[in-house]
């Protein structure tokens, strides 16, 4: 067989891709162990079943030709509007293309702000795809440091560090892995550190409709910040559409004119009656996006109380986004051995903090994808199996 590209053979670096435990979980499964499932942000509900039938309404009524490349123009208008009653920034059909969900806009962002070889900083802990990404599209990732005694939000000395370079920095609030939101004084920082350096900021957006303290703040509305920012959007978490794969960028209309010329060469936009679902979801309102997250902001709170009645495993504060992260450090094992461990002694599966990065280690991700009882249970089981570790230490 002929040499295969070094960018294909490098995607991972030189290490794992970061879901060893889930892989084992999965192979668990499929041997037909039961394997409690913390790992992945998948909702324990389907697609509502309206959004599946206005789906089917248009996909039966013909919408299954090649759907305009940017995207329906009433969708782009919807989204357009969507995001213009959120951060107060004019926004028009022009500054959004329509995306096979959250991923390929991240790949395709990156591609039109990195030429090969350029860096691209991301922030640590990361989404496990993120230098992944970055590599695909012929960019050097980058990471910014954080510490879990910050909440994990980047500093202006570590952002100033790194960024000697770069081109552009990748943020996500709220954030997976750690559930942090980042405040305006955060996003102030950032933006102040991208303006000085003439980078572009990349703003991974896919969880603004869980929030669970504080308030979302989109970059994008900062002073300054218009023209140099590209917002990732997705229907995935908002919807619980993560198989329909439908997402956006929004951004300067001078961008997303490049950005179609790209998707035209790659994805060739997103079949007609998905885009139609996700234009019905969409205007079914705030109280369906509401309905979505409620059962997140239940078991939040219900991970706060299990984790107030112990005192090994530490709870950082979750904010938003559909996870907890956990500090194990106190059990003296890293978090992916207290994952393995966790898996092998009890079934439940759950992330470890250094498949999102070094600045997570000794941190566990945790899902809160099942039902409530069956969360609750888990996590007491969690901290029983965390205490008796550290006892025997």
């Amino acid at each position: 067989m002929p040499a295969l590209s070094h960018r294909i053979t490098t995607l991972n670096g030189d290490g794992s891709d970061g879901w060893d435990v889930f892989y084992r979980a999965r192979a668990m499964i499929d041997d037909g162990v039961p394997v409690t499932e913390l790992t992945i942000g998948e909702h324990d509900i389907g697609t509502d079943l309206s959004i599946l039938k206005a789906m089917y309404e248009s996909a039966a009524g013909g919408h299954t030709g090649y759907a305009i490349v940017p995207g329906v123009s009433a969708l782009r208008d919807e989204v357009a509007a969507r995001v213009e009653a959120q951060s107060g920034v004019a926004t028009r059909r022009e500054n959004v293309l329509i995306t096979p969900g959250g991923q390929a806009a991240l790949f395709a962002a990156h591609m039109a702000v990195c030429a090969p070889g350029d860096v691209g900083l991301f922030v640590d802990p990361y989404y496990a795809t993120y230098p992944g990404v970055l590599r695909s599209a012929g960019a050097v990732p980058r990471s910014v440091a954080t510490r879990s005694s910050h909440g994990f939000l980047p500093q202006r000395e570590e952002l100033e560090a790194a960024c000697d370079g770069a081109a552009s920095l990748l943020i996500n609030s709220p954030n997976n892995p750690t559930g942090a939101v980042y405040p305006r004084h955060t996003l102030e920082t950032i933006a102040d550190v991208v303006t000085a350096r003439d980078m572009w900021l990349i703003s991974d957006e896919v969880y603004d409709t869980q929030v669970w303290d504080g308030a979302h703040l989109s970059p994008r509305a900062l002073a300054g910040m218009t023209e140099r920012t590209l917002v990732i959007g997705s229907m995935s978490k908002s919807h619980a559409m993560t198989g329909s794969r439908i997402g956006w960028i929004i951004g300067p209309e001078e961008a997303i004119t490049c950005l179609v010329d790209l998707a035209t060469n790659t994805t060739y936009g997103v079949p007609g009656y998905i885009q139609d679902a996700a234009l019905f979801g969409l205007r079914a309102g705030v109280g369906l996006e509401a309905q979505v997250a409620e059962p997140f902001r239940r078991r939040r709170a219900i991970a706060k109380q299990v984790l107030a009645a112990q005192s090994v495993v530490r709870m950082i504060p979750a904010q938003g986004a559909m996870y907890v992260m956990l500090d194990v450090r106190a059990t003296g094992l890293s978090g992916e051995d207290f994952a393995f461990a966790l898996l092998d002694a009890h079934n439940i599966a759950v992330m470890p903090g250094e498949s999102f990065g070094q600045s997570a280690a000794g941190h566990i991700r945790v899902a809160m994808t099942l039902e409530d009882s069956r969360f609750e249970a888990a996590l007491r089981t969690l901290c029983d199996f965390a205490a008796g570790l550290t006892k025997s230490a």
